[in-house]
């Protein structure tokens, strides 16, 4: 038998608590160290908070599905993959004021290594003619729980599979469903997940949708570097624009007092789409590679916070399906995704953790010949 199934969690499961544990040692013919576990965490903040463990025998992954089936964090030799925000979560929704007047409530659940924002919006927050809150920031999947979950162990291709489900909707407006499900095969430091999203609606519906995939200390340093291929890079907004020439692809230390930059590109695919964004670490010994498909997520943003450490020394590397300006200006130049009943977009990312050199220099070769195809066009002032 290839694949063995469990329902986790369904609309119709009144459990109070989740508790739930399988591992190589219930198959004979497996890797030896693998493991995967769901359990229903119970202090602070994340009081009522799902997680699932994946634990493949090199990497271990946190899944959240509560929160939108974001990932937490990632661990593999020791070493720990996320950033230490000054929020300490993962943070239960309830606790999330999303509707909070200035629009930046969502602030105060973000903590993970890759959260979605989306499905109806997913920039910064809009309000109406007279101050009202009309899309707060970064949507609000990030802070929807699954309705269902299910998990797969396929024995014979020696992958780990995790399905969840996500519904977005209002009577009287939109109905968007997302469909996730996270890949990772045994003995690996790679993540896959493929994301579809459905109009189930009876009525046209409107979406967008952004990977915010976050990396801090120890990946980040000083003397870190993001490389990419790049067709155009723009300032995202007047206020990097003003600092000038800014070295983008170095990282400094972190330092009180940072003011957050972020940059648009559009990066270079090759003959089926596919790129790839790599943050390494200052000596080379490590990186993070983040991949994606042009022709699914054509826009990506950089987001450089080096604040001091307590403040959230991070970056972010977000592939997206268009840039996190308010929605309203994504929706007149055309950036936003209309889905008829019934229609579907999907996308396929991986996060690649790098833990040699030489897959550090191999990412970095990926990216040489991608850009060998094109000199990027560089834009002093916001552009896109």
């Amino acid at each position: 038998m290839a694949e063995h199934r469990w329902t986790l969690t369904s609309p119709n499961d009144p459990r109070p608590d989740t508790r739930f544990e399988v591992s190589a040692g219930d198959f004979q013919r497996t890797a030896e160290r693998w493991r995967v576990t769901q359990r229903t965490l119970h202090s602070g903040l994340s009081q009522g908070v799902d997680i699932v463990e994946i634990d493949n025998g090199r990497m271990r992954v946190v899944i959240v599905p509560t929160r939108g089936m974001g990932i937490w964090r990632a661990w593999t030799n020791g070493q720990e993959l996320g950033w230490r925000s000054p929020v300490r979560g993962p943070v239960h929704p309830n606790f999330v004021p999303l509707a909070e007047a200035n629009g930046l409530g969502w602030l105060r659940g973000f903590d993970e290594l890759m959260c979605r924002c989306g499905m109806e919006s997913n920039g910064a927050p809009d309000f109406d003619d007279q101050g009202h809150l009309r899309y707060p920031l970064h949507g609000q999947v990030a802070n929807l729980p699954a309705q269902k979950l299910e998990l797969i162990i396929d024995d014979v291709e020696g992958q780990i599979l995790l399905h969840g489900i996500v519904e977005e909707s209002r009577v009287h407006f939109q109905k968007l469903r997302l469909h996730t499900i996270y890949t990772t095969r045994f003995d690996t430091t790679s993540l896959i997940w493929n994301d579809q999203v459905e109009n189930f609606g009876g009525g046209p519906a409107e979406m967008q949708m952004l990977y915010h995939t976050n990396i801090g200390q120890p990946q980040l340093e000083a003397g870190s570097q993001v490389l990419m291929p790049i067709a155009q890079v723009a300032p995202g907004n007047t206020a990097t624009a003003a600092m000038g020439n800014v070295d983008w692809q170095l990282y400094s230390p972190p330092r009180a007092g940072f003011q957050e930059q972020v940059f648009f590109f559009n990066l270079i695919g090759d003959d089926h789409g596919h790129t790839l964004a790599l943050l390494k670490n200052s000596t080379s010994s490590s990186g993070v590679a983040v991949k994606f498909d042009i022709r699914q997520l054509p826009c990506f943003t950089l987001w450089r916070n080096l604040a001091a450490e307590a403040d959230g020394y991070v970056t972010g590397l977000e592939p997206g399906t268009n840039f996190p300006n308010p929605r309203p200006v994504e929706k007149e130049r055309g950036r936003i995704i209309c889905l008829a009943p019934g229609d579907k977009w999907q996308a396929e990312l991986s996060l690649d953790w790098l833990v040699q050199r030489s897959e550090v220099v191999q990412a970095e070769k990926t990216i040489a010949e991608l850009q060998r195809r094109r000199e990027p066009i560089v834009h002093a002032e916001p552009f896109f």
